[in-house]
């Protein structure tokens, strides 16, 4: 019997689990849960028979994946995927694949909560701004890059993108103006929301250079990740310039920038996908799509 492991340090809501068993079993296929583990060993003992593995942030190495000596597919349920070692999952040919867009609507709410949050003083009963008329550049126009116009519109902002993967005519149809260079984007926007994964291209290339082309009253976004950042050009940036404020949902590794109180803040842990709707979305689309892969050969989602 196939049998699809559910392994996640951080469970999916209880509805979410019930809808992705109801999918599994309604296939004939075992669900076995992992939850709220607290050490590799757990996880390497649970994969050992699994021929499919649904997963969300967990660290999903190499010597995970060559443990699990049936996996045949692993899905992440969210958009990022770096958590997986795709190198491992190549070499012994077993299909990773994301969930994209199952996130992207929660993501933009919390970007534009977090630029209401800072636009308002922290709610801290001080004189504020607002974002109507500002112009906001979306750094990668995907599916969350959309999401993010899409609300950003109803509060009245200019959406500017730009992404090297779009056509102008695509952007211009998803409501947004299109830009065509990093540098043009942030020289032209007040406010600019990250939407770019980490690779080996973009780490580290949200850089002191690039930021300081921002216009006056500059606020940097980031609910991507934080190893897009230069955390020490972005310091560096913020000694410099007092109308530069950063607000993420992926807490710095320096400590720095505890310093540049009213223009920094950091949620507690990564808030992106934390909605219920969110929760469940993402891990019925995994369980789909892993039903979709064994049954049919589907690999439209497949990320390495």
């Amino acid at each position: 019997m196939t049998k699809v492991l559910i392994a996640t340090d951080k469970p999916f809501a209880p509805v979410a689990v019930k809808g992705i068993r109801e999918i599994v079993e309604k296939q004939g296929y075992a669900l076995a849960l992992l939850e709220k583990y607290t050490s590799k060993e757990e996880l390497i003992g649970a994969v050992a028979d699994a021929d499919a593995m649904i997963v969300r942030s967990d660290k999903i190495t190499r010597e995970v994946i060559e443990a699990a000596k049936r996996l045949k597919v692993i899905v992440r349920a969210g958009a990022g995927y770096d958590n997986i070692d795709l190198d491992a999952c190549t070499a012994r040919d077993v299909v990773a694949m994301n969930t994209p867009g199952q996130n992207a609507n929660a993501v933009a709410e919390l970007a534009l909560g977090l630029m209401v949050y800072m636009a308002r003083n922290f709610y801290n009963g001080k004189s504020g701004r607002e974002l109507k008329g500002k112009k906001l550049g979306v750094h990668a126009y995907g599916n969350v890059g959309q999401n993010v116009g899409r609300v950003a519109r109803g509060f009245g902002m200019e959406v500017y993108a730009f992404d090297p993967y779009m056509t102008d005519e695509q952007i211009k149809l998803a409501g947004a103006i299109p830009l065509h260079s990093v540098n043009e984007l942030y020289s032209t926007c007040q406010y600019v929301s990250l939407h770019i994964p980490a690779t080996a291209e973009t780490k580290r290339s949200i850089n002191y250079d690039l930021l300081k082309q921002m216009p006056e009253d500059a606020v940097l976004v980031n609910t991507a990740r934080k190893e897009v950042i230069d955390e020490e050009g972005l310091a560096r940036l913020m000694e410099e310039r007092p109308d530069f404020a950063y607000i993420t949902d992926i807490a710095p590794d320096s400590a720095a920038f505890s310093k540049f109180e009213g223009r920094y803040y950091a949620t507690p842990k990564k808030m992106g996908a934390q909605t219920e709707e969110a929760n469940v979305n993402a891990g019925l689309a995994a369980a789909r799509q892993i039903v979709s892969f064994i049954e049919k050969g589907d690999k439209r989602f497949k990320v390495n």
